[in-house]
């Protein structure tokens, strides 16, 4: 991911989500750094994503919300978001195509991941949502990216 001796983004990290979103080099940049010291260890991990969540959603439902997140995009099943995945959580939620955003609808309310939507998923996420909002990854963004506007 980063350089960990100089805390700065490696070249093939930040040429790889300049391929794959619309951020600039200067963003990612920026974002990085305010990823950098929220989470010194460059990850996020669940516990710490549900604490930021319900700081800027107190009604809501952070274990819940943060279970469907991490499952979404936390592709490498280790229980944190990295600073790639966290930025194409951001995305993919916020400007990506829209037949990726299907794709990743499709993916959030298939809990399950056997191919195939229940009610019953349905009614979770949707319960999950009302609760939490999808907002949340970008009050997060503000919070871990450094750049919180209200």
């Amino acid at each position: 991911m980063g350089n960990s001796r100089s805390g700065a983004l490696s070249r093939e990290v930040l040429q790889e989500l300049r391929a794959s979103t619309r951020y600039t080099e200067e963003e990612l940049s920026r974002w990085y750094e305010g990823f950098q010291r929220q989470c010194p260890d460059g990850r996020i991990r669940r516990d710490e994503f549900e604490r930021i969540y319900s700081n800027f959603f107190p009604n809501s439902d952070p274990q819940g919300y943060a279970r469907h997140v991490f499952r979404s995009f936390d592709t490498n099943d280790d229980g944190t978001l990295d600073f790639r995945e966290y930025i194409i959580a951001l995305h993919l939620t916020s400007s990506g195509k829209t037949h990726l955003k299907l794709e990743w609808a499709f993916s959030l309310f298939d809990v399950d991941r056997n191919g195939e939507v229940s009610k019953s998923e349905v009614l979770e996420i949707i319960t999950v949502r009302l609760w939490g909002g999808w907002g949340g990854l970008w009050g997060l963004y503000g919070c871990v990216g450094g750049h919180y506007e209200e």
